[in-house]
């Protein structure tokens, strides 16, 4: 707010130049504050309050740049068409050692000019505050949520620093809470109707393989890996007739891993808990199904005996938009009547 300040002389004024002094203080005071008003109007309007689990965080209404912590979350971001400064790149499955975006959304991001934010066992904080975002947004899954938890006051220092918490873990759930940071929430009404459309879509045009479906997760360390039926990936199937096993009873309810999307079984176990007639794999770093046929261990299976086994790729089991409707069309490529 501008103030306009009277210097007083120590020579003798008349009268008349007092009044008009005055008059004049009285016009500068009152358009000061009417400059402080439409500032104050003008600052409201350019800003958002957004309720996190770290408290309430002011942040642009439109963000200009963005630093995305999380590459899980990336891809939601770049689906809204929101500007993207610097981003994380470890994609579950799909990172790219050498560098490099992940292939579902590289063309956005080199589009935009986006920078690889360099990865390490600590967020980078020189190369976040040499992108001169105007918004942080981070959390969600993944050792990346760890990170950024962790650097929150250095962060915040830099600018408003949204944390999407690990307890929002499916993807509608992420999808709103990074559109409300980063104010395109006007857009997945739209988003949402398109996914409806797709499922519906996708579940006329498939016969089901069979019924129950067991969800496999092949990791680096060649452990009976499974994807609960309540996680993200069996919930999406379950939606266009892919009926999925109850493999946390067969399991004894283990203890599940992460945000609560895997578990692990001794070898011991498999035949009693993969007893489904249908059984999806999903390579996370592990061995391709082909390579797994060749494993005696899981050959024997009721599945993989009678030929009722199939792959998806990394990018289904924690997908973000992009990746739900990539895994839908996959489905309907697999499973086409």
């Amino acid at each position: 707010m501008s103030d306009t300040q009277f210097r007083r002389r120590g020579l003798r004024v008349v009268a008349a130049l007092a009044a008009v002094t005055i008059g004049l203080t009285a016009c500068s005071s009152s358009d000061a504050a009417s400059d402080g008003d439409a500032a104050t109007t003008e600052s409201s309007s350019d800003t958002r309050v957004v309720s996190t689990d770290k408290g309430d965080v002011t942040v642009p209404a439109d963000p200009q740049r963005i630093a995305v912590l999380s590459a899980g979350l990336a891809g939601y971001l770049f689906t809204l068409d929101a500007p993207i400064a610097i981003t994380d790149t470890r994609l579950l499955g799909v990172t790219n050692l050498d560098g490099g975006f992940p292939p579902q959304w590289a063309e956005k991001a080199e589009a935009q000019g986006t920078k690889e934010l360099p990865a390490g066992e600590a967020l980078n904080i020189e190369a976040i505050a040499q992108a001169q975002p105007d918004l942080i947004i981070g959390g969600g899954q993944g050792i990346s949520a760890v990170q950024a938890d962790e650097a929150y006051d250095q962060l915040t220092a830099i600018a408003p620093t949204v944390l999407i918490p690990s307890s929002v873990n499916t993807w509608q759930g992420q999808l709103e809470a990074v559109a409300d940071a980063a104010g395109e929430s006007d857009k997945v009404d739209g988003l949402l109707e398109a996914y409806d459309d797709k499922v519906a879509e996708v579940k006329d045009a498939i016969t089901v393989p069979g019924s129950p479906v067991t969800y496999f997760l092949s990791l680096s360390t060649n452990e009976p890996a499974f994807i609960p039926q309540t996680a993200t990936l069996p919930d999406l199937l379950k939606n266009v007739g892919l009926e999925p096993d109850d493999v946390l009873t067969k399991a004894d309810n283990p203890e599940l891993y992460g945000s609560g999307d895997s578990f692990i079984i001794s070898n011991e176990l498999l035949g009693t808990v993969a007893t489904a007639p249908v059984v999806i794999v999903v390579p996370v770093a592990g061995r391709s199904l082909d390579e797994l046929k060749q494993d005696p261990a899981y050959a024997n299976l009721p599945a993989f005996a009678s030929g009722n086994v199939f792959e998806l790729p990394a990018t289904s089991y924690r997908p973000d938009y992009d990746g739900v409707i990539s895994t839908l069309d996959q489905v309907e490529t697999l499973f086409a009547k």
